[in-house]
């Protein structure tokens, strides 16, 4: 232990790794609660808790390495996507939790905030008009009834560990919740849209691939402004800007 290294930070949360121990640091202490609450429900590899004393959750590290992250290279064979898929489809078949998640918002607050943020992209110049109308017309697809399921409500892949071709855990369950399981299948793969089939091998039932689509263009809309006013970069190489070229 010979160091302290920022895995994220921003005015919200920041995760510190301290050896093999992660410690994470959250102004709001109900997205702690939802956290440790969605982890002891989860029927899938969770981190071990160590201790907790707001506002600092600490958690053990997972053995193995993730498949990647978002605008970077990806690892991993077909059958290591294939079993992310399988521990996705196992939570979503779990038992729900008793609270909507990140994936549960209503149809109707998810339009409103949808618009909303597609009129800011053009107006403050962030997003060509041409852009930001065509993914909102793709992201409609999205805007349907769904049957609640437990999802992970951020399963970027930099959330899911594995070893091999086995899942040894999954992190951040601060957006967990009942939701739309596509939204999760969705944000699992986006900008690695060549890994889709493969978890969805994993994955064992028929999806709407429109909706899939749809996902990608609505989180990617509904990023840009936030990860510009947190430091981050969506115009990165393959990040979100990319990912709505891509639907043009």
């Amino acid at each position: 232990m010979d160091e302290v290294k920022v895995v994220v930070a921003h005015s919200e949360r920041a995760t510190l790794r301290v050896g093999d121990v992660f410690l994470k640091v959250d102004a709001d202490q109900a997205r702690i609660d939802a956290e440790v609450e969605a982890m002891s429900r989860a029927p899938v590899p969770t981190p071990e808790i160590l201790w907790r004393k707001p506002p600092v959750l600490a958690i053990a590290a997972l053995p193995g390495s993730t498949l990647g992250r978002l605008g970077g290279p990806t690892t991993g064979s077909p059958a290591a996507w294939a079993a992310a898929g399988a521990a996705i489809r196992k939570l979503h078949d779990a038992l729900l939790p008793p609270r909507p998640g990140r994936a549960g918002r209503s149809i109707d607050a998810l339009a409103a905030e949808l618009d909303a943020e597609c009129e800011s992209l053009v107006t403050n110049g962030l997003l060509p008009a041409d852009l930001v109308t065509r993914n909102r017309q793709v992201a409609q697809a999205a805007l349907r009834p769904w049957a609640p399921a437990f999802t992970h409500g951020d399963l970027q892949i930099a959330h899911v560990f594995i070893h091999g071709d086995e899942v040894t855990g999954i992190i951040d369950w601060s957006e967990a919740g009942q939701g739309d399981a596509l939204y999760d299948l969705a944000t699992f793969t986006l900008g690695h849209e060549d890994h889709l089939d493969d978890v969805l091998t994993g994955y064992g039932t028929d999806i709407d691939l429109d909706v899939i689509h749809a996902w990608w263009s609505l989180r990617s809309l509904l990023a840009v402004r936030w990860l510009i006013d947190h430091g981050f970069d969506p115009f990165a190489p393959g990040c979100e800007v990319d990912v709505l070229r891509s639907r043009m």
